[in-house]
């Protein structure tokens, strides 16, 4: 009788799964108010409390205008602080989807650097699954150092936000800000927006992969209107304005154009490569870019 139970219960969350329409992801920049979380290394670098709201604001940006029928929450979204057993209630209380949390690391030692992201264990499948795509992105995508996925028992304690929430959570610790060049990097608009995006990318797969019944097609105002006879390279967009003249940029070999995006989309700038007379031209600056660390960059046609 109770194994007909179980099978039931199943049977019964696996419908109300299906019939699902949107999902909800709170999004939990960690710390802040009274609680700083890790120090940087000199007072002129941001704390981890404010670089973990700066990259949650952006992922949750492009959650809600690159994907469609997500519903994006926040734990907070200034300077204060929500207690632990405030972020858990407002998770399990409102019954969300998914619960991401954002943090930065610190260690004694600084010669320490990298990405970790933490589940409470490994019966937590949907949590370590969604793990496991957002370190991949940070090696494959971002470039970073992944130091893989961690445990309750890998760091010796529990985490509250990991061991009470009841729906697939995950706690992303996006790098050690006490290490010289991945402290300077955190702090970096292109940093962030780096790490955001690959967090982003990570979840999108994640929720599509459980998600196939509901449409997470970009809204249409996303779509890039032409205007001149040519081709461009896009290597990214972003929500705060990068220097054009940044290493990570003058590398590549190309000038590199920043457009300002006039339009309802999170995304305010644009940067692209080129002009190109021709799409052969325009194909070879692609693979150029790509094969440089940006590997999502696309030829646009202006006419």
């Amino acid at each position: 009788m109770k194994h007909i139970f179980s099978i039931l219960f199943l049977l019964i969350a696996s419908i109300s799964f299906a019939n699902k329409t949107s999902v909800t992801i709170l999004i939990d920049p960690g710390h802040g108010g009274k609680d700083p979380g890790h120090l940087p290394l000199t007072d002129t670098l941001m704390q981890e409390k404010d670089i973990a709201l700066e990259i949650a604001m952006k992922i949750g940006g492009y959650l809600t205008y690159n994907l469609s029928n997500v519903v994006v929450m926040y734990t907070r979204q200034s300077d204060v602080y929500p207690t632990l057993d405030y972020r858990v209630e407002m998770a399990n209380n409102n019954k969300v989807d998914y619960m991401l949390s954002l943090h930065v690391n610190g260690s004694p030692n600084s010669a320490v650097y990298g990405t970790e992201t933490h589940i409470h264990n490994y019966d937590a499948k949907a949590s370590y699954k969604w793990a496991q795509l957002i370190e991949k992105q940070f090696k494959a995508r971002a470039g970073r150092k992944s130091r893989g996925v961690k445990t309750a028992a890998d760091i010796g304690h529990s985490l509250q936000i990991l061991k009470h929430t009841k729906m697939p959570t995950v706690l992303v610790e996006c790098g050690f800000i006490t290490n010289t060049a991945e402290g300077r990097y955190l702090n970096s608009p292109y940093g962030q927006e780096i790490i955001a995006s690959a967090v982003f990318r990570a979840t999108r797969e994640f929720i599509k992969s459980k998600h196939s019944g509901i449409d997470f097609s970009p809204p249409q105002d996303l779509t890039d209107q032409p205007d001149q006879p040519h081709y461009k390279v896009q290597i990214m967009a972003s929500i705060d304005e990068i220097a054009t003249d940044i290493r990570e940029f003058t590398k590549l070999g190309f000038d590199v154009e920043r457009v300002l995006v006039e339009s309802s989309s999170m995304y305010k700038y644009k940067y692209y490569v080129g002009p190109f007379d021709t799409k052969k031209e325009a194909k070879k600056a692609q693979k150029s870019v790509q094969s440089n660390g940006y590997k999502d960059a696309f030829i646009v046609y202006f006419e």
